[in-house]
């Protein structure tokens, strides 16, 4: 996965549950966010505690899912 300085980074504002994957990321990138998951654009969700990210992005071939867990220092 390669990423430019071009892409566009789409953050969803109110949180997800990370427990979905591919189809229903894409689902709420579609219905929520008004976007097309196959934009090229990373799609940014987080977590209620917000201690957790998910990313959704679409290279050209498939879709990418990414996690983080953030912890506190």
């Amino acid at each position: 996965m390669i990423l430019t300085h071009s892409v566009k980074v789409c953050l969803a504002t109110e949180p997800c549950d990370l427990r979905k994957s591919f189809d229903s990321l894409s689902v709420i990138v579609r219905e929520q966010l008004r976007e097309d998951p196959l934009s090229r654009k990373v799609f940014v969700f987080i977590n209620k505690a917000g201690n957790r990210i998910k990313l959704l992005y679409w290279d050209g071939t498939g879709l990418w899912v990414m996690a983080k867990r953030l912890v506190a220092h």
